[in-house]
């Protein structure tokens, strides 16, 4: 996206009568974010495709979680680590869903005024598998799933973007817009460390390799799109690497964890020490201390 373009769609944030008005034709673009609508089509899909085959609309039960591909230490860091990714498209009920979803279609809007579309998506990704790798190195032994990593991940990157990125908005809507970004952060981070079965330890990693990224990616935000892309793809290569290299780094630290008995597949859970089952009829089983707590929502 041209220096432009993005401080017209930009201007919107601002106060009413400081800019001029965007055409209509962008304004209209604008309001059908073509990456936020396929992301959030994307989670939505899947969410759907489990009720239809199943799944409760509340209160899946462990089995149904990790057969659709929910982040647990034994399989991710196993021989089915493509869970890191597949977690982040996986939510825990309707309420889980939608309240995703709502600050993914927030946060999208702005991302997509910001970056271009695979420098968006590919942040989104890149963040979703930090929350993750996060989430296993803090917890292995506990199942978990949803987009916040991710989302946490695009905060991040939007108030490095935004306050390195020389970017032509004015201060205003500026100073309005990162108090936003720095309140649904902070927030959100306070409300996961007080709230019970909220994997807190997925957000501050997504929220870390989002202000990594976004504070990489703004140092050439505003050049010539040839140059910008060229920046881009080094910063995602780099960034591909560091998060492999994270994987195998975790896969050897923890190393040796609880298998499943020969035979079995995923729908027994192993606990983590004696005396604390993991009930795969259950999201929680009341007395549970926090740190064993079967399923947490991310």
């Amino acid at each position: 996206m041209c220096p432009e373009c993005r401080s017209n769609a930009i201007d919107v944030q601002a106060p009413s009568g400081s800019v001029e008005a965007p055409a209509p034709r962008r304004a209209m673009a604008s309001a059908r974010p073509p990456v936020t609508t396929a992301l959030v089509g994307a989670n939505t899909a899947v969410f759907v495709v489990m009720l239809l085959s199943g799944v409760p609309l509340e209160s899946p039960t462990l089995a149904q979680l990790l057969k659709w591909g929910a982040n647990w230490g034994p399989l991710s860091l196993g021989a089915q680590p493509w869970r890191i990714l597949s977690s982040n498209y996986l939510h825990i009920g309707i309420i889980h869903i939608a309240l995703n979803m709502w600050c993914l279609w927030s946060l999208g809007q702005l991302a997509e005024r910001i970056f271009d579309r695979w420098t968006y998506f590919l942040t989104y990704t890149a963040c979703g598998i930090g929350g993750s790798l996060a989430s296993l190195w803090w917890h292995p032994m506990v199942v978990g799933a949803g987009a916040s990593g991710a989302i946490f991940g695009l905060a991040g990157a939007l108030i490095s973007a935004l306050y390195l990125g020389r970017l032509p908005i004015p201060k205003e809507a500026l100073r309005g817009t990162m108090r936003s970004l720095l309140t649904f952060a902070g927030y959100n981070l306070f409300f996961g460390a007080v709230g019970a079965g909220i994997d807190n330890s997925a957000h501050i990693g997504g929220l870390i390799t989002g202000l990594a990224l976004g504070a990489v990616l703004a140092r050439h935000l505003t050049d010539l799109p040839e140059i910008r892309s060229r920046w881009n793809a080094g910063v995602f290569l780099v960034t591909a690497v560091i998060l492999f290299g994270a994987f195998n780094f975790l896969r050897h630290a923890k190393a040796n964890p609880p298998q499943l008995p020969p035979g079995d597949t995923t729908w027994s859970i192993p606990s983590t020490k004696p005396g604390y089952s993991y009930s795969s009829q259950s999201l929680a089983r009341p007395g549970t201390p926090r740190s064993f707590q079967p399923v947490s929502t991310a």
